[in-house]
């Protein structure tokens, strides 16, 4: 029997995070199946308050853009009580909630609690939200606390995307559910390995016979990045055949233009389509990442048969048991990203092999049909 969703998220596309391609592929899986999903989020990009996207309702809260549009606080306006009628006169069989501490969370779960409504908050998270201000982070942290005391008095019913943000969860003493992975279209992907639009290699001049490693994601402090360009210098030195990619857009973009390097390729934003044609032609693929919940990145480039090289906090150890799966770095520091990926480069048949591991586990637990099913049956 089809049913309907009302999925909430407080960022959606065209901004791009994991998040929002969570949300996107969920309301796709749904839909295909004969499902129907309405997507509610914020208007970050001051576009229209109403859209159908890939045949999916799209409606945008009117918001501030606090952090730079990081945290949007929804704003009680015309355009706010207006959408807030429409989506009050529509029927719902389940309400999904993306993400713990925004306020549009709070309104998704109140949506949900005062219908009567099957409600569940997916948590993608794996430590507090960070700033990079020791006073503010510390404020942020007191803040999310109290928020989710808040939320827990309508919404008892939690998931996360992996394993870490269930265990991330008890920090707030919260015993999840379960868990409702991140996941990625496989038959889509391999669709565009085998029809690529572009050729990386060819548009940034890097030879055949050269290794490339890339990064793929939001460019902000906490992905690594600048220990990640300093451990590539060290890493030239011994392997100057090499090159990195660097693909996303943020707050670190025209730092990392800066930099005096004809081996580094600073790309851009990338849509989900050239991002598959950029780790066609990669080698490795690293995240020295502060934290993550479960990084699409990650699942990308092993669909993508790269080789995975990955701080602890950001490992997925449910994708990467151990080092079978790629290289687990146990701290966040230029040396120990070099010593990584020069490891990696070292040991070309041991890559191969952990390829092969990490393709397997995400095909048997990654794939959004597996995931569909577990939401479908909550």
């Amino acid at each position: 029997m089809n049913q309907s969703y009302c999925i909430f998220a407080a960022q959606y596309f065209p901004h791009l995070g994991g998040v929002e391609r969570y949300t996107y592929h969920l309301a796709k899986e749904l839909t295909a199946r004969g499902d129907r999903v309405v997507i509610v989020t914020s208007n970050v990009q001051r576009l229209s308050s109403y859209e159908c996207m890939d045949g999916i309702p799209v409606y945008r809260f009117p918001c501030l853009n606090l952090l730079d549009g990081r945290f949007p606080v929804l704003k009680p306006t015309g355009d706010f009580f207006k959408i807030h009628r429409q989506l009050k006169h529509q029927r719902f069989d389940k309400v999904i909630v993306n993400t713990r501490f925004y306020p549009h969370s709070l309104y998704g779960v109140l949506f949900g609690k005062i219908r009567g409504t099957k409600t569940v908050v997916i948590d993608h998270g794996s430590s507090h939200l960070t700033v990079h201000n020791p006073f503010w982070d510390t404020v942020g942290g007191w803040y999310e606390h109290l928020f989710t005391k808040i939320l827990q008095l309508f919404c008892q019913d939690y998931y996360g995307v992996s394993q870490a943000s269930v265990r991330w969860l008890k920090h707030f003493h919260i015993r999840a559910k379960g868990t409702l992975y991140n996941a990625i279209d496989l038959k889509e992907i391999q669709a565009r390995l085998d029809k690529p639009k572009r050729d990386f290699r060819k548009e940034c001049q890097i030879p055949n016979h050269a290794s490339v490693i890339t990064f793929t994601g939001r460019l902000l402090r906490e992905k690594g990045l600048l220990p990640l360009t300093q451990a590539f210098s060290q890493l030239q030195k011994i392997y100057p055949d090499t090159y990195l990619c660097i693909a996303g857009d943020g707050d670190l973009e025209q730092e990392l233009r800066a930099i005096d390097d004809s081996h580094m390729k600073i790309l851009g934003r990338l849509d989900a389509g050239e991002i598959i044609d950029l780790l066609r032609i990669t080698d490795i693929f690293c995240l020295p990442s502060v934290s993550e919940g479960f990084s699409t990145s990650l699942l990308e480039a092993a669909a993508c048969g790269n080789y995975i090289v990955v701080t602890d906090t950001a490992c997925p150890y449910e994708l990467l048991p151990d080092h079978t799966g790629g290289t687990i770095l146990r701290e966040l520091s230029a040396s120990a990203i070099a010593d990584g990926l020069c490891h990696a480069l070292e040991h070309p048949k041991e890559r191969q092999t952990a390829i092969k591991n990490t393709y397997q586990k995400l095909t048997e637990n990654f794939t959004w049909d597996i995931v569909t099913d577990k939401v479908q049956a909550l």
